[in-house]
């Protein structure tokens, strides 16, 4: 049974234990065991059992214990969760003398994340809690909450990591590999006999794609932020030179700027726009166009060279560049504009000034 009110630095030391390297990165079932085997030290119970509950359906699940096996606790009783839900929604501890249990809330900041449920008794003595054990149950509740969103909040962090490395890789791929095999695909369909200068240059360019695949997946998977030597003006005039044979056109006034933080992003979507373009597409004109929108810079890519019969998806690398926007709060946009042209619009928005 409680001896004395949990005390607030005493959580806090709890709180500060659960946030290590070692506890965050350990398995669930470790992790919730050790914040049950704390609560017990704490709270002075016997015994406890950490339920999770599922924001959908409600449902509380056993994902943690201390001193009863996991096993055994599974297919909770109704005696348990009855208590331990109405902890959970009226954020109070909520105590069951005549089942020797206690249900210690966890909830912070408006969020429920479950509940810790105690078995305080020795021989059935149960002894009534405090008003101030209440209260330091109560705290205690907080911090397993907060420790518990901590290590989530980590979790989602790690997968966001290894989405971007995999991106990352899969860029590299597309924009280089995918591009050098499309030409040799494209020289080998030709109509007559290769000449040997153009045999040679297929040969040369299916090593230099066996190179850079090699060297793309055998990189550390650590992502960096991506550097870039030229600017989407000088990208832009490079472009209107490669393309002369199609009328490609800028339009960007003076008031409408790329935050440099966004360079690449804008570099990567403007170039494959244009690159399907001229892949997927027979366009007589590709307008670019940069203008400020609000708090927001707008760059569109039209082509005029979509026909009816023309596929209504979009490749690979403007799926890829989607995905990367969404990681600095911008946007792409593509699609069909009837009867015949073709869209890519990006959405960057413009940071706050620095005070």
């Amino acid at each position: 049974m409680p001896s004395s009110a949990t005390s607030p630095l005493a959580a806090l030391h709890l709180l500060v234990s659960m946030l290590g390297e070692d506890e965050i990165a350990s398995p669930d079932a470790a992790f919730y065991d050790r914040l049950a085997e704390t609560v017990c030290r704490l709270g002075s119970t016997r015994r406890a059992v950490v339920f999770l509950t599922d924001d959908v359906r409600r449902r509380l699940t056993a994902v943690g214990t201390h001193g009863v096996d996991l096993d055994s606790v599974r297919s909770t009783p109704a005696r348990v969760l009855g208590p331990a839900r109405r902890a959970l929604q009226d954020d109070v501890v909520v105590c069951d003398d005549a089942a020797d249990l206690t249900c210690i809330p966890m909830s912070a900041g408006g969020r429920h994340y479950g509940v810790v449920v105690g078995e305080r008794g020795d021989d059935g003595d149960v002894t009534p809690l405090s008003a101030a054990e209440r209260e330091g149950l109560w705290t205690l509740g907080k911090v397993c909450a907060l420790a518990a969103s901590a290590r989530a909040a980590t979790r989602q962090q790690e997968r966001a990591r290894h989405l971007g490395d995999r991106l990352d890789l899969a860029r590299d791929v597309h924009e280089r590999v995918v591009q050098r095999l499309f030409g040799v695909t494209l020289a080998l369909g030709a109509p007559g006999e290769l000449t040997a200068p153009q045999r040679e240059r297929c040969a040369d360019e299916l090593q230099a794609a066996t190179e850079e695949l090699r060297t793309a997946i055998q990189r550390p998977v650590s992502r960096a932020t991506r550097e870039v030597e030229t600017t989407l003006r000088e990208e832009l005039a490079r472009l209107c030179e490669e393309h002369a044979d199609v009328n490609l056109t800028v339009c960007w006034p003076s008031d409408a700027e790329v935050p440099h933080a966004l360079e690449p992003l804008a570099q990567t979507v403007v170039c494959e726009a244009v690159r399907n373009a001229r892949k997927h597409a027979r366009p007589t004109t590709i307008a670019v166009s940069v203008e400020r929108d609000g708090d927001a810079v707008a760059i569109a890519v039209v082509n005029d060279g979509v026909g009816p019969g023309a596929p209504a998806g979009a490749g690979v690398g403007l799926r890829l560049a989607a995905f990367e926007a969404l990681e600095f709060g911008a946007a792409v946009d593509f699609g069909r504009t009837p009867p015949d042209q073709w869209h890519v619009r990006l959405m960057l928005p413009i940071p706050a000034p620095t005070p």
